[in-house]
């Protein structure tokens, strides 16, 4: 039991605290180190056969080799990348799949919502909230990008998320699996009562939380005075090895290493731990910072009599998952463990083929006494001969090769049935690492393939998302706590506000904008594409989220410059419509057209009968030049008759096409080209159907 004197309440002075270590003596704060540094090793103990199992598949995943000796010295010693291939080919789909678009969070509206407030609000949370981590955070989208690529292999990492008040802004680290000791055998991270993170920090950040309060201080003590004393794990050793370095020797740029312990205390004595972080140096295994986890006393619930119930711990660690582990481990198995054995055997057969080759190639053999050969190697050139004493039969006799079998075939067949059977493991086959599955293949069969071979990752995509919905609740409630009233963000003049009252809501709201169901681009793609059908054919739908969605899909630049919506262009005509009246148009431009022919075909008649009465006026005229007797008379009545028909046929004509221009017109103010005139024709008159031709009094 922790035995300690002191007694600290836990109230709100203490729980704004920057430190409490300060409260208790040194040999208290003695006990408390080492009580932490128990804690720790024990945790690790628990821990030791899954740290070996993960160093054996890091070493696979990077390609480290061992030095070899048998079957002899220089032999085939190759690292097949199987463990790497199935990495990447996770990665390749997570990563785009996981953060899709610069709009990464949202916040999901239950219930009506009649003013549209809460749709707002929730639009403003997931914008602000996704500017902190792709923006104001700069190294969040990184680190999850490296977080993506190790939970394949060593099957599980972790997010520290907090409120950083050295940055002034939320942060979430990424935190490795080694880095973070937990108990093997916890229920989770939650539910684990002790974790202890490792965090290197050198001379200046030692320095500079001792002079802001932090740290208690420590900066005349010996140990700090002298160059860092690391204690090299078992891990840190490996790890060098995988990357190459070499351990430097201990000087002033050397890192201190610290425990930070999240562990229960019980320093008020009432009978109950309560949270704390405790911080520790790993070499002098001094206390440097004691906190509480308790952000607000509403965390903390009381019975009648003012004694403590239960306290709602603050937890700052987020756990990505690749495979729970079936052993019970708090700790998730990834392809490093389920493909170290079949990679192993991957790599023995390949260096038996490659050594059973070297051997057929370069073997020896055997020189009898009988072969009369001066010693030394002898080396041949094309169309060389060699002078030796000895016959060609006692060479025959006295020079037997080693016998030597060629690369074994079931060698070979064995190796490609543990190649394609890793691929099912991994779901990195043929079809999903884009190889050709064949000419004939059709098309959806090979659509059939891909969909059944991404089952494999779409229940890895919902943990991810699950643990990314835990991820932004943490992020969440730093802001409901840490953030300021208003916040300005966004690019420069861009005039987007944020409120702590917006934070104020149910955390559990929010959630990330990935869908844990798509696996590919090519499902998200087909699933924008159905939408776009079904809203154009069905009524109720938003149609501007179904096209913005849609424009996601395809990656398009600047959406909202793009498409800004049918609020701001207006709404577009229904195409039933539009198509009925293009229908009803073409109708309508059929009959004016026919009505025009039917015009022009009146004024061509209209033409042709004045070209007639012309004729009449001439043969009257020219009757009169020659006129004589009654006969005469007669023919120039005739004329007459005949150009008064015609000129009654022409007004019956000029008549019609008066009608037919004013029915065209409908109305519109074209008028009839003054009192009813054709265009391109002159109206009849009498003066005109008679001009040339005397009277018969005057022609008497």
């Amino acid at each position: 039991m922790l035995n300690v004197t002191t007694r600290i309440p836990l109230n709100e002075k203490n729980i704004k605290a920057a430190n409490l270590a300060g409260l208790l003596t040194e040999q208290e704060q003695q006990v408390i180190a080492n009580y932490v540094w128990e804690g720790y090793e024990q945790d690790k103990n628990s821990r030791r056969k899954w740290e070996k199992r993960t160093d054996a598949a890091l070493n696979l995943a990077m390609q480290v080799v061992e030095g070899k000796t048998f079957p002899w010295a220089g032999c085939a010693n190759i690292a097949f990348p199987l463990v790497t291939i199935a990495a990447l080919q996770f990665h390749s789909r997570a990563y785009p799949a996981i953060l899709p678009s610069t709009e990464i969070v949202q916040y999901r509206v239950i219930g009506d919502d009649a003013d549209g407030a809460q749709t707002a609000r929730a639009k403003r949370i997931g914008t602000h909230m996704s500017w902190q981590m792709l923006e104001q955070d700069s190294a969040w989208e990184e680190q999850h990008d490296r977080l993506l690529i190790t939970i394949p292999i060593v099957g599980c990492a972790f997010k520290k998320t907090y409120y950083s008040g050295a940055k002034g802004h939320n942060t979430s680290e990424l935190v490795l699996a080694h880095d973070l000791v937990l108990d093997y055998y916890a229920k989770s991270v939650e539910a684990c009562s002790r974790k202890t993170h490792l965090i290197p920090l050198y001379r200046n950040e030692i320095y500079e939380n001792v002079k802001s309060g932090l740290f208690l201080d420590i900066l005349k003590e010996t140990w700090y005075q002298a160059p860092a004393q690391t204690v090299r794990t078992v891990h840190e050793a490996k790890e060098d090895k995988r990357t190459g370095q070499t351990v430097p020797q201990p000087t002033d740029a050397t890192p201190f290493t610290f425990l930070e312990q999240h562990v229960a205390l019980d320093l008020d004595g009432d009978g109950y731990q309560e949270p704390y972080i405790a911080t520790v140096e790993i070499g002098s295994r001094k206390l440097v910072r004691l906190v509480t986890r308790v952000d607000r006393m509403e965390d903390i619930t009381k019975n009648a009599h003012g004694e403590v119930v239960t306290i709602k711990a603050t937890e700052y660690f987020t756990k990505y998952g690749f495979i729970p582990s079936p052993d019970g481990s708090v700790y998730d198995i990834g392809f490093g463990v389920l493909l170290g054995p079949l990679n192993e055997t991957t790599n023995s057969i390949i260096n038996q083929l490659l050594d059973a080759g070297t051997m057929a190639t370069t073997a020896g053999g055997f020189l009898g006494r009988g072969a009369k050969i001066r010693g030394g190697s002898y080396t041949f050139s094309p169309l060389e001969w060699k002078r030796v004493d000895s016959t060609g039969d006692d060479l025959r006799k006295n020079i037997v090769p080693l016998e030597v079998r060629e690369p074994s075939n079931v060698l070979f067949q064995l190796l490609s049935l543990i190649i394609n059977y890793t691929g099912r493991i991994s779901g990195a086959t043929e079809t999903m690492v884009g190889e050709n599955p064949g000419q004939n293949t059709p098309a959806q069969t090979t659509q059939t393939m891909i969909e059944q071979g991404s089952k494999v990752y779409s229940a890895i995509f919902k943990r991810i998302w699950r643990a990314q919905k835990e991820e932004f609740k943490k992020w969440y409630i730093c802001n409901a706590i840490y953030m300021q009233e208003r916040q300005v963000f966004g690019a420069v003049g861009a005039g987007q506000v944020a409120t702590r009252d917006d934070y104020l809501g149910d955390p559990s709201r929010i959630a990330p904008v990935a869908d844990p169901n798509v696996t590919s681009e090519a499902m998200k793609m087909q699933q924008a594409t159905l939408l776009v059908q079904r809203a154009s054919s069905t009524p109720g739908y938003n149609k501007d989220l179904v096209e913005k969605n849609f424009l996601q899909a395809m990656h398009a630049p600047n959406i909202d410059t793009l498409y800004p919506g049918v609020a701001k262009t207006g709404a577009p005509q229904d195409v039933k419509l539009q198509i009925e009246q293009l229908k009803q148009q073409a109708h309508a431009n059929k009959l004016e057209f026919e009505k025009m022919k039917f015009v022009l075909g009146l004024q061509e008649e209209m033409k042709l009968n004045q070209a007639k009465i012309m004729e009449l006026n001439a043969k009257a005229a020219l009757e009169m030049e020659s006129a004589g007797g009654v006969q005469t008379g007669h023919q120039i009545a005739m004329f007459e008759a005949a150009i008064g028909a015609m000129k009654v046929h022409n007004d019956n004509i000029h008549k019609q096409i008066d009608l037919m221009l004013r029915g065209m017109n409908n109305g519109e103010g074209t008028t009839d080209n003054g009192g009813g005139a054709v265009p391109g024709v002159e109206g009849p008159s009498s003066d005109q159907a008679t001009s040339g031709v005397p009277s018969q009094e005057g022609g008497a």
